[in-house]
Formats: C-alpha cells, sequence, structure tokens
C-alpha cells in the first residue's frame, strides 16, 4: 500500500500583504493542524518548502516553520524545486512515512512574492540558464508564456478570444474561493481590454505575483484509524520525472534544443510524462479523474496542460473548453479554485495549495464550488531545471 492520509489542510489567504512568509505559513499550518485536529507536539516531522525570498530563514524553511510553531524536538526538512517545490515536500514527507521515519508529518509552503515578474537572483552567472535567458534573449515569464500562446495559434488554431474563456472560467470559480486573491467574475471583452504584456497574452491572461502559504498534514494509514479517521483523503501518487533525451520542444530556461540526430525523440513531452508517470503509479487513468489542478500561469498554457494530462488529443485544448467539460458542472472541471488566474503565483506554496482544494473537494467540503461525487484528482505543475510535479489523490 502506497497510500498515506491526508489529515488536514489550511491555508493563509493569497494577496499582497506586506509581511513575512514565516507569518503567512505559522497561519496555514495551524489551520491544517486544526482541521486535523491535531497538537503541533504531535507532529514528528516538518518538511518545508523554500523561497528564495526571505533571506537564509527561506532556505531552511522546515526548520525555519518548525522554530515559528515552537521547538519541540520534530525531525526537518527543507525542499526548493521551483514551481515543484510544494509537490516535493509532500513526495518527501510521504516518503518519510512509507518509509516508517514517522507516523504524521507537517508540509508547509509560504511566499512574499516581488511586484511585477519574477526576475533571476542578482550577480553575474553565465552557468546558470534562467540568468541567460534574461540577459541573452530578454525573455521574461510573460515572453515565455507569449511564445506557447503564439505555438498554440500556429499549430492549432487557437486565437485570443479561446485564451480569454480560460480567464472568464477560472475568475467565475475564485469568485467562490475564500482564499483567493481575485474574486470577482470577468468577461472575455474585459480581458481584451487589458493591456498587452507580451503579444498575444494581455494583462488578464497572465497570473500576478502573490504572497500566501498552504500547509498539510499527512499521516501514515495505520495512524490515521488510530486517530479516528476512517475513510479520509489519500495521496496515491506524487510524480516528480524529469525530462527525456532529445527534447525538440524550447522549454525556458533552456535556450536550445537538443539534437535528435542520434536519437528519435520521445513520443510524450515533458509535462506529459509527468502526468502519466502519477498515473502509472496510481493505477489509474484521466478516465478516472473528478477534477483537475494545473498549472495555468497562462491561459495558453492551461490548454495546453488539458492535453498533457490525457483530458483531450493534443489541439484539441480548445475544443473541450468551449463543450464545457472543463467549466464547474462539466465532465472534468479544471481549476475549480479558480487557479492561479484567481490567486497568482507564491511559489513554494502553490503546489500544496493545488492538494489541499482536491482534499476539501474529494472530502464534499468546497462550498459553492464543489464538484458533484468527487472521487479522484490530479495536481500539475512545472518549474524551472527539469522540475515538474503531478499529485493523484483519491477518495
Amino acid at each position: 500500500m502506497s497510500d498515506v492520509a491526508v489529515l488536514g489542510a489550511g491555508m493563509h489567504p493569497w494577496g499582497k500583504w506586506g509581511r513575512s512568509f514565516v507569518e503567512y505559513g505559522r497561519v496555514a499550518a495551524r489551520a491544517a493542524l486544526a482541521d486535523a485536529g491535531i497538537g503541533w507536539r504531535q507532529i514528528q516531522s516538518v518538511v518545508g518548502a523554500d523561497t528564495v525570498r526571505g533571506g537564509y530563514p527561506g532556505y531552511v524553511a522546515g526548520a525555519t516553520f518548525a522554530r515559528a510553531l515552537g521547538w519541540q524536538g520534530a525531525r526537518v526538512t527543507s525542499v526548493y524545486a521551483a514551481c515543484a517545490s510544494g509537490a516535493q515536500a509532500i513526495g518527501t514527507a510521504r516518503a518519510q512515512i512509507l518509509a516508517g521515519l514517522a507516523d504524521v508529518v507537517l508540509v508547509v509552503g509560504a511566499d512574499c512574492a516581488p511586484k511585477g515578474f519574477f526576475a533571476p537572483a542578482g550577480g553575474d552567472r553565465p552557468d546558470d540558464p534562467d540568468w541567460l535567458r534574461f540577459r541573452v534573449l530578454g525573455a521574461t515569464n510573460p515572453a515565455y508564456f507569449a511564445l506557447f500562446a503564439r505555438r498554440r495559434m500556429a499549430l492549432h488554431g487557437d486565437t485570443p478570444d479561446d485564451f480569454a474563456q480560460v480567464k472568464v472560467k477560472n475568475a467565475a470559480a475564485g469568485a467562490l474561493n475564500p482564499y483567493a486573491r481575485y474574486r470577482r467574475t470577468v468577461t472575455a471583452e474585459q480581458v481584451a481590454a487589458s493591456a498587452v504584456v507580451a503579444d498575444p497574452l494581455r494583462l488578464l491572461d497572465i497570473c500576478a505575483t502573490s504572497d500566501g502559504a498552504a500547509a498539510l498534514v499527512l499521516s501514515s494509514m495505520e495512524y490515521a484509524r488510530r486517530h479516528g479517521a476512517a475513510r479520509p483523503v489519500r495521496i496515491r501518487a506524487v510524480s516528480t520525472v524529469t525530462p527525456t533525451y532529445p527534447r525538440t520542444v524550447l522549454d525556458l530556461p533552456d535556450i536550445a534544443t537538443d539534437s535528435a540526430a542520434a536519437a528519435e525523440p520521445s513520443p510524450l513531452g515533458f509535462r506529459a510524462s509527468i502526468a502519466r508517470a502519477a498515473y502509472e503509479e496510481a493505477g489509474l487513468g484521466p478516465e478516472d479523474l473528478s477534477l483537475a489542478e494545473v498549472y495555468d500561469l497562462s491561459t495558453a498554457l492551461e490548454l495546453e496542460w488539458y492535453e498533457d494530462i490525457g483530458l483531450c488529443a493534443p489541439g484539441e485544448g480548445t475544443k473541450l473548453l468551449h463543450e464545457g467539460a472543463t467549466t464547474l458542472g462539466g465532465r472534468t472541471p479544471v481549476n475549480a479554485s479558480g487557479g492561479l488566474a484567481s490567486f497568482g503565483e507564491a511559489v513554494p506554496a502553490q503546489a500544496i495549495a493545488q492538494v489541499c482544494e482536491l482534499t476539501w473537494q474529494l472530502r464534499g467540503t468546497a462550498g459553492d464550488r464543489q464538484v458533484a461525487g468527487a472521487r479522484t484528482g490530479i495536481t500539475a505543475n512545472q518549474g524551472l531545471f527539469g522540475h515538474g510535479s503531478a499529485v493523484v489523490a483519491v477518495r
């Protein structure tokens, strides 16, 4: 049995609060502990998803959160994997539980993000692909998102209005989420009237940068039974696979593709391989999903994820959207939380927040955004340098 139980889920609302990431993380952790009905002293291990902001405490987030909650002797681990940090923290906690190193583990991620888009760390680092893509290409994150949007337009005939409809869908869901930063609906006309950031994407096509935090209390199934949780939400798979050589589609911060002269490209792209590994470990497929939470850095990238997690064939993401299949009430709602379109990026917290949403949905406690009969969900996101993740949760 590879399942671990989700006993508690907690968040600090997303926004721009101007306070320390430690404060956000402490709030989320206490909410998760209260949700689990577990005292802080019962936690045997703390896994923190690191932030590169906040100085040294951000780099040792596990110990930082343990100290903020009050030293009590728990082992600590700190994990950094860019936007996949939260999922790798979940994977680390799960591994500790399955290895018998701990029965109950607290996972926390929090961030206080800068305004505007994320920039590379300071200094000259010519061996750093992230630094190079800014310095050599001038390719900010919005420029990267726009390249993907243009690729979809060229290959599949997608239009800016198709992209706008993703924002309309996610804003409607986010308006129902008390933790979301943006809690208002928008129209396609409002998206089209917003400022151009990186053609063809406009301001409302691109997610913001935010402060926020999320936390989970995970345990062994035996501990959950002793604790009185007879039928908890369970994490069944965590995928953190890397790309396969050769890569023939440009993924920043890499600024060149691998040669296909000596090796045939894999029929499966990197993002699709992340989801496939999770499905294989869980013994499930996309046809089993009740819902999905995906990494919508831009509206166009959400359409790409529909295809990568197997909801439809390549090039059919827009068709799926217009059929209503991915909206609340549709066949497989995607980003019922409102997604990053409604939250913005709080980097180490967002993959944990995705699992919080799956937890509430699978429990049937998501309120007005509840997906009827939810039993299985997947999360998916991608970070820099070949980092990516997918988590499968079941009830």
